[in-house]
């Protein structure tokens, strides 16, 4: 695999701002690993990270490079900020920069797939809203997505009582309830049949393992599948790195 770390600049951002790349590279001479090319442009993953982290987070505290290789994908990991993935109350817009300009960024200057059955969004905690509203608000242009630990239930109030430090600036002072950036409302608006696939893994000890069962009533209600992994595990990298694993192996990516 081939890492890069690129400064590029943002329109939509009005700055330059940062990305993390794996990319898929034959190698016949490293001990230990020799990677895999896919025939044509390999499947590319946006893996996003949480609110207190940035685009070097997953590769500095999971082996991500390594199961890409295995699976000959490549990973594509910005950096938001603490911005909830949001076009921002009193910020930047970094929903419009992630969901539009960074995969058309990345399609210009790297060789992936731009193709939706090659296109795949995950993400831990912070990161694992952002990837389900990326696969819910554009479900045209992922063929599966993945939270691990995610803050799925950002309209409860709870959260605005007590996240009111980041909530106002990421989302302002109103109630995002049936908004697009809810979630739940924007399961329940999607039909089945034009959704990808979904995977939710959450530990049973994280504080937001109730935002996960909110998530999955709201989505057994209307039938939307998801495939789940509860099982025990904190809020923590070590739990994260064992369930990027799976979401890598779970990828229904082409042979």
């Amino acid at each position: 695999m081939a890492y890069a770390h690129v400064s590029l600049a943002s329109d939509v951002l009005r700055m330059s701002t940062s990305v993390a790349l794996v990319l898929p590279q034959r190698a016949t001479t490293q001990i230990g690993t020799t990677g895999r090319e896919p025939a044509g442009d390999p499947p590319v993953l946006y893996l996003l990270h949480g609110l207190s982290d940035d685009e070097t987070a997953w590769t500095r505290r999971t082996s991500i490079e390594r199961y890409a290789e295995e699976a000959g994908i490549a990973v594509v990991m910005p950096r938001v900020e603490r911005s909830f993935y949001q076009d921002m109350a009193h910020g930047e817009r970094y929903w419009t920069y992630v969901s539009q300009e960074l995969p058309e960024l990345v399609q210009r200057m790297f060789r992936v797939s731009d193709r939706r059955e090659d296109t795949f969004v995950a993400g831990q905690s912070m990161g694992g809203y952002g990837a389900m509203r990326m696969a819910l608000a554009h479900p045209e242009r992922f063929a599966a997505a993945a939270s691990l630990s995610g803050a799925l239930h950002m309209a409860h109030p709870q959260v605005r009582a007590e996240r009111g430090d980041f909530y106002a600036t990421a989302f302002g002072e109103a109630d995002i309830t049936g908004t697009d950036a809810d979630l739940l409302a924007l399961l329940r608006r999607r039909d089945l049949a034009e959704l990808p696939a979904l995977m939710l893994a959450c530990g049973e000890q994280d504080d937001l393992l109730p935002m996960q069962h909110a998530f999955l009533a709201v989505a057994a209600d209307v039938g939307v599948p998801v495939s789940v992994s509860l099982t025990p595990g904190e809020h923590e990298w070590g739990y994260w790195d064992a369930r990027i694993r799976d979401v890598v192996d779970w990828l229904p990516v082409r042979r």
